[in-house]
């Protein structure tokens, strides 16, 4: 190997190693100021600066969505259909439900986006031996939303809209049978980002 072959191979190194240590830093450091947190659930609402969800009856799950914002590559890019972290990384976006179990019948999904980017929660049954975040991703960095139960995508409001804004809630109240439910955010990349969990309902 020349002299100079071996001080490309050197920088490229060299490049490599730094960026790996400023990204272990930047998520140490988001980690201590409360970044990927799970918010208390007496502290929803409190967490929703632009609005919140009205009281509701039965049973309530709250969900946070998180991410790391603009660190991240661009929002809109799709990931590869055989990425199970996409351009955001690995697990640097989260959705955290809870409690992570409830019994059947009438339940309120009420979702708070604690993250910087437009985010959604859409319910989909599990399938028997998968596990959340176990989906095919397309290449258009989507999951298929066939047998959907519900979704909450409407800044404050319910139901279907077109995201959930930074600071914002939203909510959706479905009916769910005992079994094992996945909740995920299903705009481009971020379901392989690791924004998905699941939700358990019991008889």
């Amino acid at each position: 190997m020349t002299p100079r072959r071996r001080r490309g191979v050197w920088s490229a190194i060299a490049v490599a190693a730094t960026a790996i240590v400023l990204g272990v830093a930047t998520t140490a450091l988001l980690a201590a100021s409360g970044a990927f947190r799970t918010p208390a659930p007496a502290s929803w609402r409190a967490q929703s600066t632009r609005c919140g969800a009205p009281a509701v009856k039965g049973t309530v799950v709250d969900v946070s969505a998180g991410d790391m914002g603009r660190m991240m590559r661009g929002p809109d890019r799709p990931a590869p259909s055989n990425s199970r972290t996409g351009w955001y990384g690995m697990g640097m976006m989260r959705l955290v439900a809870r409690p992570a179990a409830v019994p059947a019948g009438r339940v309120t999904l009420r979702v708070v986006n604690a993250g910087s980017l437009t985010h959604e929660v859409i319910v989909l049954p599990l399938p028997t031996g998968r596990a959340a975040g176990e989906r095919a991703v397309g290449p258009d960095g989507r999951v298929s939303e066939a047998g959907s139960l519900g979704e909450a995508s409407r800044s404050c409001g319910s139901g279907a809209g077109g995201g959930i804004v930074s600071g914002a809630a939203a909510w959706t109240t479905v009916t769910l049978r005992p079994g094992r439910y996945e909740l995920l955010c299903n705009l481009p990349g971020h379901y392989a980002a690791g924004m998905h969990t699941e939700l358990d309902v019991t008889r």
